[in-house]
This record gives C-alpha cells, sequence and structure tokens, in this order.
C-alpha cells in the first residue's frame, strides 16, 4: 500500500464513490454493498465517497448500514457534498448539513466538498455565502477538510481558487479520453490546481463505463499488452500524475470491486508501452463522435423530467450503435428504455431542465433529436 503523500490519514490513493452502488429492485442491494465494503476496508483502503443526490438519497443511508454500524469510526474516511438543489438561502445550509450527518450515521465528515461548481452555480454559492458557512462548520470540527468538485473550464477553476485559498483539495473529471478534451479540458483543469497547490481528487477516470467495453480495434490493443483489465488502463492513467491524491471508482458490483483492486490496492504507475497504447485508444474514441455522458444521472434524478425520459441510457445506446453498429441497441432501446411508462426521445419537450444541471454542459435536448432519428422509426 503506497503512502498517501498528501492526506496521511486516507490509506493508499483508491477511493469508493458511492454514485453507482449496486441495486436490486430498485433498492440499494445492501448484502452486495457490505460484502463490496468489506472487501475495499479488507484491502487497506478506507476512502468512501457519496452525495445527497447519490441514488436519490440512497447512497447516504447504504453507507451509515452497510459502512458506519458495521466498522468503528476509525476504519473509514467519509466525504460528503454540499449540492445546489438542497438550499436557497445561507440559512438553509446548516440544517440541510446536519441531515447529512443523520443519514450518513456520523458526527463529522472527514471531507465536506460545494459540489459540481462551475461559472453558474458558483455564483449561488458566493450569494448563499457557503464557503464561509463550511469554514465555520470546519472550525467546530464537523469537516477536518474542506474542498470542491468542480466541472467546467479551467478559468473558472483558477477564479474560484484564487478568490478561496482556503481550499484544500479540488475533485475533478480527469480521464484519457477528456484530458485534451476541448469541451472538458482535464489536462489545463489539471494544471490549475498545480499552479494552486491543490492536490486533486479524480472523478470519472473510466467516463461512468465508457473506456470499460471498447470498440473492439481499441479493446485490441489494450489486450495485446496481456496485462489487466479496460477499467484499470484507464483508473492507472489517472492515479499515475504527481499530483493526484485519489482516484475514485463507482464500482456497481463485487466483480468491478475485485478487478479494481487487482490494480490499485498495490499501485503502479503506467509504464511508457501501457501509456502509448492508451494514447492510441484515445485517437480511437475521438474518431466516433460519441456523446461525452458519464451516466451521473442527475438530468434524470435531480431535473425530474416530466417526460420520464432515461437520457443516460439513451445516450449509452446511441454511443453503442455507433462505436460497435450491434442490432440489439435498437431492440434495447424500444424493449427497455421506453417501457414502464418512460418517454422515447421524441416525447421531450424541450423544457431545458436537464440542461441546467448536467455538469458536462451537455445540448442534451438537440442530442435527444440524434437518438431520435436513429431509433424512434
Amino acid at each position: 500500500m503506497i503512502q498517501n503523500r498528501f492526506f496521511p490519514e486516507i490509506h493508499g490513493n483508491f477511493g469508493f464513490g458511492c454514485m453507482r452502488l449496486p441495486m436490486k429492485g430498485g433498492q440499494v442491494d445492501h448484502d452486495q454493498f457490505c460484502r463490496m465494503a468489506d472487501a475495499f476496508i479488507d484491502a487497506g483502503l478506507n476512502y468512501f465517497d457519496t452525495a445527497h443526490g447519490y441514488i436519490g438519497g440512497q447512497s447516504e443511508t447504504a453507507i451509515r448500514d452497510c459502512v458506519v454500524r458495521r466498522y468503528d469510526r476509525s476504519r473509514f474516511l467519509l466525504t460528503d457534498k454540499l449540492t445546489d438543489p438542497y438550499f436557497k438561502r445561507q440559512e438553509d445550509i446548516r440544517p440541510f448539513f446536519e441531515k447529512q450527518l443523520n443519514w450518513c450515521g456520523v458526527d463529522y465528515f472527514d471531507f465536506y466538498l460545494m459540489h459540481a461548481q462551475d461559472h453558474d452555480n458558483y455564483k449561488k454559492f458566493k450569494r448563499c455565502k457557503a464557503y464561509e458557512t463550511a469554514m465555520e462548520l470546519k472550525a467546530e470540527g464537523k469537516i477536518r477538510h474542506f474542498g470542491i468538485s468542480f466541472h467546467d473550464k479551467a478559468e473558472v477553476l483558477d477564479m474560484i481558487l484564487t478568490e478561496h485559498p482556503e481550499i484544500e483539495v479540488v475533485q475533478i473529471q480527469f480521464n484519457y479520453v477528456d484530458y485534451e478534451d476541448a469541451s472538458v479540458e482535464s489536462k489545463k483543469v489539471y494544471e490549475v490546481c498545480e499552479k494552486h497547490g491543490k492536490p486533486v481528487i479524480v472523478m470519472e477516470p473510466v467516463k461512468g463505463g465508457s473506456l470499460v467495453n471498447l470498440p473492439e480495434e481499441a479493446d485490441r490493443i489494450l489486450r495485446e499488452l496481456n496485462g489487466g483489465s479496460n477499467a484499470s488502463y484507464a483508473i492507472r492513467f489517472a492515479a499515475s500524475f504527481p499530483n493526484m491524491a485519489m482516484v475514485l471508482s463507482g464500482m456497481s458490483d463485487m466483480a468491478q470491486m475485485t478487478d479494481n483492486l487487482s490494480a490499485m490496492a498495490d499501485f503502479k504507475p503506467l509504464d511508457a508501452r501501457e501509456m502509448e497504447a492508451v494514447r492510441k485508444v484515445n485517437d480511437i474514441f475521438h474518431g466516433l463522435n460519441l456523446v461525452p455522458c458519464t451516466a451521473c444521472r442527475y438530468c434524470v434524478e435531480e431535473s425530474e423530467c416530466p417526460r420520464g425520459i432515461r437520457i443516460p441510457d439513451m445516450f449509452a445506446a446511441l454511443n453503442a450503435h455507433e462505436a460497435f453498429h450491434n442490432w440489439n441497441t435498437g431492440f434495447y432501446y424500444s424493449s427497455v428504455l421506453t417501457g414502464n411508462g418512460h418517454g422515447k426521445a421524441s416525447d421531450c419537450i424541450r423544457c431545458g431542465k436537464c440542461e441546467k444541471v448536467c455538469p458536462q454542459h451537455l445540448p442534451i435536448r438537440k442530442l435527444l433529436q440524434d437518438v431520435a432519428r436513429t431509433f424512434d422509426r
């Protein structure tokens, strides 16, 4: 187990992101989550990450039941976040924070982040003095470390870190496809963190699973390395940069946990041959012109789509259609995505609620038209 050089209390450099927990019948599968948490802690790791919007509030309570009530507080670290929809004024923040402590079953958070900061919602956080309130909570011992998670361009992050030098850590989207992507600017955002001396926590290292099921040519390139899984190369890529304090993985079953632990419990950076293979895979991806959706599901769970359209799943079907040209993508769309009262892509009324909460700032309404042209025939 490597020593975390930024935060000594963190074991290693790999964290359990609890946004995509195992599910059964619409509820978190507590039995499987317990087994996954046990494997994670048994491997010597201890960092869990959540937010109230994850799985409609189930993530926090599942952590309470499967981790907090089963382990001594010294065995794990817990990160939670202040998210835009859950407060309207400064006076709302403390009561919501206290509810989060209760939902998670803890007396303090090891890390507390201002969630999904971008140019627009940062104005609200400033107006409501959210940063100042968080620092008061830290002074009271209810937060051990204060940071932000971030989804915007590098110049916006530079502004925020200049205005708030008290920020201790920045969580950013970082993977080999987004590294030099002009719409995400992972490389530039990372360099801003270096400039300000802020350690980085990585989210979306496998881009919502997009870097697991690769197109045939890309998959072949990684298989010829005769090493780990596709996911392992993506996670190790993110962890190979010197300013990375932590790479989070949103694991949704025990097989993913086992695979991730095999790569990160005894972490080794990518070597030159592996890095070159990843570069070739990246070139293939950028040639496909896929929808850069990470399946965070904010557009579904926070926007309350009036037509019940399963937006991330539709984008996944469209990407699969473009990358693999499988006949069953159309079958999956018609039989799974539009059943049980869920709308088709062509049912979109273009209200724009989804776009307001999308961390990737995707033109969802336009992209749904692309989905409709492909499948709604």
